[in-house]
């Protein structure tokens, strides 16, 4: 693992967690910690093959990390140079000064992240609450956004399905403290096949390996004193998203995105529905819609190839940049 951290990150990010375990690095990965107003942020990277390549960036879900791309980040490395962000509160970043975990809150995380470095226009992948930030992100700034790819995007649904209202219910003040305290005797190998089972299509397609990466993550986010915290307030970010109207709201912001759009969508997702696929290809203006029958809410995880393929086709249609 290659691990290095600006001046003075070390004591912030000392100052808000106690020592935990370390983070998972898959091998060829590097990790780094950036300070930025108000917030640091880590970022997992992976070398692109060669220089000049143009950038990418990744975004996680809820509950998720920048681990969550460490499947796909490699099958692409030869076509973008590839970055992943822990947003504030997650992964190994620690919570916002401002305690903001809005949509919004974040997506400024993000477009801060972008301007520091100097980096955009980026390739721009989301996932779930990553994917309504990444909207808001390319809806607001085009400029740092030269493709958006969407998988299972957390975008306003009329009629929420039922398997997703636990998570939901996260945004209820009261509930989270409440269900840590009921589930404070779950070992973290039971924790892992609840989140499992919740987000794949079919959890058999976790290897041993891999499952117990995930449960030694999950042991390592247990021992995090603001994980619940950050958990129900971005829930709560998430509700309060779909809620907002005018040009605020997120499917408006989706019908002011410019840059090509590739949607991705699981038919075994429990989270964000099967059927609003074909709302989200007519409110993007330049959308291709790949639905994947088996996959649940993280087929970039599941089906990382067929995720870079539609990828590798959504930059040939733009001339391979």
């Amino acid at each position: 693992m290659s691990s290095t951290e600006l001046p003075g990150v070390r004591a912030v990010a000392a100052a808000v967690s106690p020592a935990v375990g370390t983070v998972g690095v898959a091998e060829g990965e590097e990790l780094r910690s950036v300070a930025l107003p108000g917030l640091t942020m880590t970022v997992r990277s992976r070398p692109p093959e060669r220089t000049g390549l143009p950038p990418a960036l990744y975004v996680h879900g809820l509950g998720g990390s920048s681990q969550n791309w460490s499947a796909l980040m490699p099958l692409l490395q030869d076509v973008v140079d590839g970055e992943a962000v822990d947003l504030p509160g997650f992964g190994d970043s620690p919570p916002p000064d401002d305690g903001n975990y809005s949509v919004t809150g974040h997506a400024r995380a993000v477009i801060r992240f972008l301007d520091a470095g100097g980096r955009g226009p980026v390739h721009l992948f989301g996932n779930s609450l990553g994917g309504a930030v990444a909207t808001r992100v390319a809806a607001v700034r085009p400029d740092l956004v030269r493709t958006l790819t969407l998988v299972s995007p957390a975008l306003p649904e009329l009629r929420v399905q039922r398997s997703a209202v636990p998570t939901g219910l996260l945004a209820v003040p009261g509930v989270a403290g409440l269900f840590a305290r009921l589930t404070k005797d779950w070992s973290a190998e039971d924790r892992t096949r609840g989140v499992t089972a919740l987000c794949y299509g079919d959890p058999r397609r976790v290897s041993e390996a891999g499952f117990r990466a995930a449960v030694a993550e999950m042991e390592r986010r247990m021992e995090l004193p603001y994980f619940w915290d950050a958990m129900a307030r971005s829930a709560r970010g998430i509700v309060d998203a779909y809620t907002l109207g005018g040009q605020h709201g997120l499917w408006r912001q989706a019908e002011r995105v410019l840059a090509p759009t590739q949607l991705v969508y699981g038919g075994r997702d429990q989270l964000v529905s099967y059927r609003m696929a074909r709302k989200a290809a007519a409110a993007f203006r330049d959308a291709r819609l790949l639905t994947l029958p088996d996959a649940g809410h993280v087929a970039m995880m599941e089906y990382p190839e067929v995720v870079a393929q539609a990828f590798r086709e959504l930059l040939d249609e733009r001339g391979g940049s």
